[in-house]
């Protein structure tokens, strides 16, 4: 398989793990950060270092709104919750690993 070929079939990968995620607001990003240990927003950050690597500049809010698929304050507010103690103690203990 070409190198081309294979970063269409990635970049395909890519935009159905996020059309999966946006299928699912309820999932709140805490939660996938305490049972994978990443969410969206890493996903936003990430953008913006590999954009770097390749002497690209992206800006987070930019890479946050594709990821999101809107602005991240107006996704934040209509879908995200207070995360509760409980999420922010699991974060804080897994974070510490």
């Amino acid at each position: 398989m070409s190198v081309d070929k294979q970063t269409q079939i990635e970049a395909a990968v890519f935009r159905r793990l996020l059309a999966h995620l946006d299928s699912r607001k309820d999932v709140q990003n805490i939660e996938l950060m305490n049972l994978a240990g990443f969410c969206r927003n890493c996903f936003s950050k990430w953008t913006v270092a590999e954009a770097e690597k390749l002497g690209e500049t992206i800006d987070i809010e930019t890479a946050r709104e594709q990821v999101y698929g809107m602005p991240y304050s107006e996704w934040k507010a209509k879908h995200q919750l207070p995360a509760t103690p409980e999420q922010l103690a699991k974060f804080e203990q897994s974070s510490k690993k």
